[in-house]
């Protein structure tokens, strides 16, 4: 590789790295900012949306903010109504499937919702299951704007070393 065309990816990579950090701390402290108990949610997804172009944030966003709802609700309405065990969870995952499919989702907007439904009925909590799967999708949904924000005021450029 070129010396110019090294320079340029390692410029390319500290950028990248920066509006990734900026980004994922600025959704921290939003969900920080509104008292949620599961606040490194936001980052988390605000980590997992940054992309390389805005098209590809806005894609990736809406499949992670539908399947995101989607395990929300199902999370709540099966933790309200059965008990919890593997086999309740197992055919609440199994439900998720089809219904993603009725939201005209695909595979990962289900791979979203299984894990925003298995952080609703598996993990130890102290609240009601539809305020923990309320909370979720607001950190989630935090972290998506802030991700999206990023993607529209700061863009990133080419990558120099696909060239």
């Amino acid at each position: 590789m070129p010396k110019e065309t090294t320079r340029k990816v390692r410029l390319t990579v500290l950028e990248h790295s920066v509006r990734t950090a900026i980004a994922a701390v600025v959704s921290l402290l939003v969900a920080r900012f509104f008292r949620l108990s599961g606040a490194y949610w936001a980052p988390i997804t605000t980590l997992v949306i940054t992309q390389s172009t805005l098209g590809a944030a806005f894609t990736v966003s809406w499949k992670r903010f539908v399947g995101t709802a989607l395990g929300a609700a199902t999370g709540a309405l099966v933790a309200s109504f059965l008990p919890s065990n593997p086999l309740v969870f197992g055919a609440a995952v199994l439900i998720l499937g089809p219904l993603c499919v009725l939201a005209r989702a695909d595979r990962s907007a289900y791979r979203f919702g299984g894990v925003t439904l298995a952080i609703v009925l598996l993990v130890p909590r102290t609240l009601p299951a539809w305020q923990i799967a309320c909370y979720r999708f607001v950190e989630v949904s935090i972290g998506i704007a802030v991700a999206l924000l990023f993607a529209t005021i700061w863009p990133e450029g080419e990558d120099p070393s696909a060239a």
